[in-house]
This record gives structure tokens, sequence and C-alpha cells, in this order.
């Protein structure tokens, strides 16, 4: 545990908010001194190590997945001035505190620790990947997945920790994805003395509006599990001056997408004359196609947590998209699994256990270890 904890130290003490090079340059230089795996970096910055069958081309394939980029620290999670200096980490009472403890360079070390010592079939080829820019839409697991990366399967180390109940590191099936668009509604401006001059773009948009809160919200069922979406108009934009019929007005609208279905905002936009759909970012939810995959993961969840003499952990679902979504989207079955426990990643107190550390380094190097 002290070295795991050492490792997710150094990693976090690592700026990486707006250039992930020095994190990618930790990652890689600890893969190269502690492995035997042959360790890459690719044009966008991502860090990628291939060990075990990685001659045969018949081999299963089994990828752990982080990231080593953060979202931006509070002032007090850093050194300097502003988002300046090296990040502040603190180890106090069992948890480990910084910009990136939880989301999520602890379970990358976790991982890192894993992908060394874990002892994988003889025809199997163990992948460890940790990606940039998983903040801002996934744009390292995309690259690489451009580029070819294509594992069987997948552990992506996001959080699954207190979900099912407190206590436990649970597995997750499914998570719903991220659909943000706009409706944009066009009129004709005219004076606002004569509305009937012109057409009112603000008008247009409401009719948008309440036909969007008329939609269903798909629902989807994984392996047993039941996944939700939801819709919500979020912002609304019309308008330059009291005097002027708007000519265009904007409703933005959050969705969160569940595997196979979402809301036929479409139709909503080709029903309501003088409105266009805009989509800004679509990040894809995730399903696990692979029941034994998923059975076999919680099975070796299950007997870490009984060695401890921990409540037993569960399939559950995730509310937020991660990059496991691009890469089932790309045909990797996923799972996820990970320390980050609900209300801890991007808080300006973001912290993660060293027990579930050790206990994510365990079930991590128990699922490599298993025949799948």
């Amino acid at each position: 545990m002290d070295e795991l904890a050492d490792l997710t130290e150094r990693l976090v003490s690592i700026p990486s908010h707006e250039d992930e090079t020095a994190a990618g340059d930790a990652v890689e230089e600890w893969l190269r001194a502690e492995t035997d795996a042959t360790v890459e970096r690719d044009d966008a910055g991502n860090v990628l190590a291939f060990a075990g069958a990685t001659d045969d081309p018949d081999a299963d394939s089994l990828a752990f997945v982080g990231h080593h980029d953060v979202v931006p620290p509070a002032p007090e999670q850093t050194t300097g001035d502003g988002l300046d200096g090296d990040y502040v980490v603190e180890r106090r009472n069992g948890r480990i505190y910084g910009r990136g403890t939880a989301d999520m360079k602890g379970s990358v070390a976790a991982a890192m620790c894993a992908f060394r010592d874990a002892t994988p079939p003889e025809d199997r080829e163990l992948v460890f990947a940790s990606f940039v820019g998983e903040e801002v839409g996934g744009e390292g697991a995309r690259h690489a997945i451009d580029a070819g990366f294509a594992p069987d399967r997948a552990v992506v180390a996001e959080g699954s920790t207190n979900y099912s109940k407190p206590g436990v590191t649970d597995v997750v099936v499914a998570h719903r994805g991220r659909r943000g668009s706009r409706l944009v509604a066009r009129g004709e401006a005219a004076h606002a003395s004569e509305p009937e001059a012109g057409v009112n773009a603000i008008y247009r948009a409401c009719d948008a509006i309440d036909a969007v809160r008329d939609l269903d919200v798909p629902d989807a069922t994984v392996l047993g599990n039941d996944v939700s979406g939801s819709l919500a108009v979020t912002i609304v934009d019309g308008g330059e001056t009291w005097n002027v019929i708007p000519e265009r007005c904007e409703a933005t609208v959050d969705e969160r997408t569940v595997p196979g279905g979402r809301a036929d905002l479409a139709g909503v936009a080709g029903a309501t004359p003088g409105v266009e759909l805009v989509v800004d970012q679509d990040l894809p939810p995730m399903a696990c196609d692979d029941a034994a995959f998923a059975d076999a993961a919680l099975d070796v969840a299950s007997s870490v947590h009984d060695q401890r003499g921990l409540d037993a952990p569960e399939h559950v679902t995730k509310p937020h998209a991660t990059d496991a979504g691009w890469l089932a989207q790309a045909g990797t079955d996923c799972l996820v699994c990970g320390a980050s426990e609900p209300g801890e990643a991007h808080t300006d107190t973001e912290s993660a256990s060293l027990d579930v550390l050790d206990r994510c380094y365990r079930i991590y190097t128990g699922i490599a270890e298993r025949e799948l």
C-alpha cells in the first residue's frame, strides 16, 4: 500500500489541467522502469503499454484504462497564485487529498501497479492506457481508437465506490451518455410596436421548449440493471433590445442518453417552424454486452471484499459519461470500477481512500489473472 500511496501522490502533485505532458511523462517513465512491457506515447500524448501475449494475433486482450488530465484546481489546491504552481497533496486520516486523487490519478496508480504485478493467462494480452483529454470530451480516447486501439475487453478505472451501499467498490455494467444540444429558432426582426410585421423567434423557441417538455425520456435495461435518461432545457438566450422583435433565440438542452435510446429532439425541430437542432456534444453511453465478463469481474470484487469482511459489491449503473462510452461504441466490452466516491470528483476537497485504492489494485490484479 505504501508504494501505491507514494505513486498516487507523485501523479497527483503534477499539474495536468491545461497541459498533460508532465503527468504523461511520469506515467511513461514509471512503466518503462517498473515493467518489461512495450510502452508507447502517441501523437495526442496518450500513454499505452502492452504485455503478455503481444505476439499472438489470436490472443484475448484486456485493458486497464484511465486518464491523467484533471479539471482546473481550486486556489487552495495549488502552491501558487490562482492556477499556477504545483498541486497540494496531503495524506491524512487514511486518505490522500488533492486535485485528481479521485478523478482519477489514484485509480490510474492502482491500475499501473496491477498491470506490473498481474500474471495473466498465457493467451491474454494485457494492456494499460492512460488517456489525455477525458475531461474535455474524450479527445485522447478518440485519437487512440481512430489509430486502432481496440482491446477485446476493458476495465475503465472511473469511480464505482459507494454506489450500491457505503463501503463497497461496485462493478458498473452501464452508464449514461450526454448530448448537449441547442434548439435554434429563427424569425424576422421588426419594431416591437408592430409585432405582426415580424416573426418572433422567442415564441418559436417557446413552442419547441413546450414540445421538449412533452417528450418521453428513454430508459434501458443492461444485464438486469435499469438505466434512465433525463432531459432539461437549461439556458434560453434570445433578443437584443426591448423594442425589437427578436429574429433569433436559442434553447440549450442537456440530455442524458442511455444505451440504445435518446429523446427525439430532431423530431421537435422538424415539427416546429423555423427551428433547427444543433448538437454541440454527444458523449456516448456504455453498456457491457459480455455477461460472463461482468460476472467474472463481480466475482473477483466480491472475493476481495469478503477477504476484508466487507459487504458484497453489486452490478450497478453510473450516471456520468466516461471514456468507456467511446470504447464501447468502437466495439470493446467495458466495465467501470474505481476508487472515486460520489461527491469527491471535481471538488475543492477532492480525496481518495488509501484502503479503497488498495482494494482496486487487488480487484484489477484479480481480473487480469482470471479466465474470462
